[in-house]
């Protein structure tokens, strides 16, 4: 379950892993990461291009039996899509598979096109759609997209990286997507939002049951982790290293150490990490899982017999460079907005939830209250914007930024952000559960 207290913030224990974990060490499960510097290309520099595929693929999700069918979202022959701040990415995007689909970016803030939900409608079978992408942001993003309809596939997902031109020196990159998955009797992926009674969980990391990382002593690596399962937090315990968390949601953090290695991800949370390897060669440290069942073994970090990237490990992490958002918000003055999180609004599609729930004018502040009256923690999600999470006697925040939070049984959260992008946008909210529908409201900023 999932509670929260004013002295020591969230909390959040796992059956089989309980975590006490202090507040700065569970903003990891809030949310994900994202910077701010860099310049746009030359004038006359070719423009970026990025070709997306929505088809029919498959994945090795059951050792020792066929491989299962699903819907893959395929960018090109590099398994992560990396680009440079400034970058204004020319997207091409065409849907191979059944059914239509909607493809959402997490983390971008005020680009429409890229608004998934709340942005153009959904992608047609055999439909294709092309837009300008301006990477204004950097850091970690996630591409998840929803097949819409009876008979769509669960597709897989892809991280999109913006690297800062300044940060954090690390010596290499590392990206673990986790994505979960749910298959009915005959092996055949179950979508979220059906049921799956009977059915277990399965995870890979980057598309495969496992994975190795190699390092070598004192090499410094920066692991961005995203959680692609669209209703499963899930925890990360990473052996014997220290794990020093430097990014969260796609916004930069201040640098902490995430206690005992541990890192909590709400669903479609992105959080980056920076370890330095200091083991002794030959030495191999386990990454587990832990969703609430027995922990799993995801990846490992093997300590290479090559020579020593440098003589001492490198000092502790800088901070990422500070964000494009308001370094202060005016609560004062904030239109305030009560949403109660219940299941009593089936999900709609972008076109029948054209109703905007409340309308800000730009630059204003806005508070939410969010109310979980049910018996079940609910992720709830602000697309468009960056939100803080206010602290309970609302004279103050904390010190990150979030696009998703962990709404625990019958408590009230508030959040407030700066309604900074015009145009339409939606809000999500999710129980955590296979089958829970995802639930939209709107928001517009005029």
């Amino acid at each position: 379950c999932w509670t929260a207290s004013v002295e020591h913030g969230p909390h959040w224990a796992m059956r089989t892993w309980p975590l006490s974990p202090t507040r700065r060490t569970v903003l990891a499960g809030l949310g994900g990461a994202a910077l701010a510097a860099g310049l746009r290309p030359a004038a006359g520099q070719s423009r970026p291009a990025l070709a997306l595929r929505l088809r029919p693929g498959t994945a090795a999700l059951r050792p020792g039996a066929p491989d299962s069918a699903i819907g893959r979202l395929d960018g090109g022959a590099a398994e992560v899509l990396r680009f440079t701040r400034g970058d204004d990415v020319q997207v091409a995007i065409s849907n191979e598979l059944s059914v239509p689909t909607l493809l959402n970016w997490l983390g971008i803030n005020g680009v429409r096109d890229a608004a998934g939900l709340a942005g153009p409608a959904p992608l047609a079978s055999g439909g294709r759609a092309a837009f300008a992408l301006p990477l204004h942001q950097t850091g970690t993003f996630l591409l998840a997209a929803d097949p819409l309809g009876d008979g769509g596939p669960p597709c897989s997902a892809r991280a999109l990286v913006v690297a800062e031109r300044a940060g954090t020196t690390v010596d290499r990159d590392e990206v673990l997507l986790i994505e979960e998955w749910r298959l009915s009797s005959d092996g055949r992926p179950i979508a979220p939002g059906r049921d799956a009674v009977g059915t277990a969980a399965i995870y890979t990391v980057n598309g495969r049951s496992s994975l190795d990382i190699a390092a070598r002593v004192n090499e410094r690596l920066r692991l961005r982790v995203l959680n692609a399962s669209p209703r499963t937090p899930v925890g990360l315990a990473i052996e014997n290293h220290d794990v020093r968390v430097i990014a969260i949601d796609s916004q930069p953090a201040e640098p902490f150490m995430a206690r005992d290695g541990r890192i909590v991800l709400a669903p479609g949370a992105r959080v980056d990490a920076v370890i330095d390897a200091t083991r002794a060669p030959g030495t191999i440290s386990s990454i587990m899982l832990h969703d609430g069942g027995p922990p799993r073994p995801l990846a490992r970090i093997v300590m290479s017999d090559a020579a020593p990237v440098r003589p001492a490990p490198l000092p502790p992490a800088e901070p990422l460079p500070a964000p494009d958002l308001p370094a202060r918000l005016d609560l004062k003055g904030a239109l305030r907005v009560a949403l109660t999180l219940t299941p009593a609004t089936p999900w709609l599609p972008p076109a029948e939830a054209a109703t905007p729930a409340f309308r800000a004018p730009r630059g204003r502040t806005v508070v939410l209250a969010l109310a979980n009256p049910t018996a079940a923690p609910v992720a709830f999600r602000l697309n468009g914007h960056h939100m803080r999470l206010l602290d309970r006697l609302d004279d103050g925040w904390k010190p990150f930024w979030l696009d998703t939070l962990l709404v625990g049984a019958r408590q009230t959260e508030r959040v407030a952000f700066k309604a900074e992008h015009t145009g339409r946008w939606l809000m999500e909210a999710t129980a955590l559960g296979w089958a829970a529908p995802k639930l939209a409201q709107g928001y517009a900023v005029d």
